[in-house]
């Protein structure tokens, strides 16, 4: 085989394959292992973060009262916390936040905070049930 008749298959070839490729293919994005690994370590720290959020909703002696006045176990709460999945965790840390600011500026009461705290523990047993 002559030099020209392979440089134009080589070249049908490629053109096939780019022709083959979706686009959707062609226009993501490669990412260096460097990238990566940034991103998983911002993951496992916004999770950890948020996860504190949530956890630290039901650690205060009110809040444990008041889940064991339910028929909760706090301990039970705080492990499903961890077993829910990243944007479940985000909903309710933003919520959380919300909660704490609401509370902060006394548009919320103790004891309606208690309900809520209540309210989310139930929430986050149901998902975790399901």
């Amino acid at each position: 085989m002559n030099f020209k008749l392979r440089v134009g298959l080589l070249l049908c070839g490629l053109l096939a394959i780019s022709v083959a490729v979706p686009p959707s293919l062609q226009a993501q994005r490669v990412l260096s292992p460097t990238d990566i690994q940034k991103e998983l370590v911002n993951a496992t720290e916004t999770r950890a973060k948020n996860r504190e959020k949530v956890t630290e909703l039901f650690s205060s002696k009110a809040a444990e009262k008041a889940l064991k006045d339910a028929g909760m176990d706090p301990g039970q709460v705080k492990t499903a916390v961890a077993t829910l999945n990243d944007a479940e965790l985000a909903q309710l840390a933003a919520r959380s936040d919300k909660m704490r600011e609401d509370f902060a500026a006394g548009k919320v009461s103790n004891r309606d905070l208690l309900f809520i705290i209540v309210g989310i523990a139930v929430l986050i047993l149901i998902i975790v049930a399901v």
